[in-house]
């Protein structure tokens, strides 16, 4: 197989390397718009360096992996999909509704196939919850608790191109909620603190927000999450039911300490952040990837889910705005 890669960052060069390394990948163009940075990156893997995005999609390829800026996602999705390539890219597809679904349209006139790269799904915690859920171990479902914890803040230049904590951050725990629980959030209540660095303020982000959600049945959700956590990476879920309670995320590295006096020891060194502690979801991801472009596997996340979870975002980012619930379907 003959697979293109855009983007050669921080999660770029993580794919790359999960490519070169795949036993059903032949061959690996890489492309970035620092094409030195590309090259750097090519040569370390044995793969080939494409000047620029046009010259990477002249080659034969036989699908597209989209990891560059946010801002080109939607127009590279649309790229593959004239020509005819499935592509993999890394959420969100566009910051906004209207840009999503342009994308989306695009594929579906193609007919490609458009796989999102919400990593959570392929986590070996997540997967169990979705089966506690799924079986019934846990009884009626009635509360779920979402956090994504961040040991530091990205760079001040990334806030305003970020799209804010809802969609950039918390966009993982919505789409994850979905998955695990099967059911839909129908209304959103959120909030978020601006305290702290000024860099938040002056992007009009937030460095730490909340959401209450509603979903179809009754449940409901709390969804956390802050950019700078001293303790380190924390991402973790709740799910407490009629019969049970369980947590993913929970273990001797989740940056917690308890202060009773007959607690166990603290915790030993935390996750360093999100590549090194979902680096196994995300080979997975890719992996399904490579076996949905073979035609061995269906699409475990296309674009209509990434389309839910971004419509979610948008809800809590206009509830947090004009302070009152917001409804999901209202969102377009």
């Amino acid at each position: 197989m003959r697979i293109g890669l855009i983007g050669t960052g921080r999660i770029g060069s993580f794919h790359a390397g999960v490519l070169a390394r795949h036993p059903e990948v032949e061959s690996l163009v890489v492309a970035d718009a620092d094409a030195s940075r590309a090259a750097g990156v090519a040569g370390a893997l044995g793969a080939e360096a494409a000047p620029d995005v046009t010259a990477l999609f002249a080659h034969p390829l036989d699908a597209v992996v989209i990891a560059s800026a946010t801002a080109a996602h939607a127009e590279l999705i649309a790229r593959a999909a004239g020509a005819g390539l499935p592509a993999f890219c890394e959420k969100p597809i566009a910051l906004d509704v209207p840009g999503t679904s342009t994308a989306l349209t695009a594929v579906a006139e193609a007919g490609t196939e458009l796989q999102l790269g919400f990593m959570r799904r392929f986590d070996a915690g997540y997967r169990a919850a979705r089966e506690a859920v799924r079986s019934g171990r846990l009884g009626r479902l009635h509360t779920v608790r979402a956090a994504t914890s961040d040991p530091a803040p990205p760079p001040a230049a990334y806030l305003p191109l970020s799209g804010g904590l809802f969609r950039d951050c918390l966009v993982h725990d919505f789409d994850i909620v979905r998955w695990v629980t099967g059911r839909e959030v129908v209304e959103v209540y959120a909030t978020g603190s601006d305290a702290g660095p000024a860099m938040f303020r002056e992007a009009g982000d937030v460095s730490t927000a909340a959401a209450l959600l509603t979903l179809d049945d009754g449940t409901l959700v709390t969804a956390t999450a802050t950019r700078r956590n001293g303790a380190g990476y924390d991402v973790r879920m709740e799910l407490a039911g009629e019969l049970d309670q369980i947590a993913v995320g929970l273990d001797d590295r989740t940056p917690l300490t308890s202060v009773e006096p007959w607690a166990s020891a603290p915790p030993g060194k935390p996750w360093t952040g999100f590549l090194e502690r979902f680096a196994p979801a995300y080979e997975a991801e890719l992996d399904a990837f490579v076996r949905l472009v073979r035609g061995e596997a269906p699409n475990p996340c296309d674009g209509l889910e990434a389309l839910a979870a971004l419509r979610i975002a948008e809800a809590c980012e206009r509830s947090r705005q004009e302070r009152r619930p917001a409804r999901v379907d209202a969102i377009d």
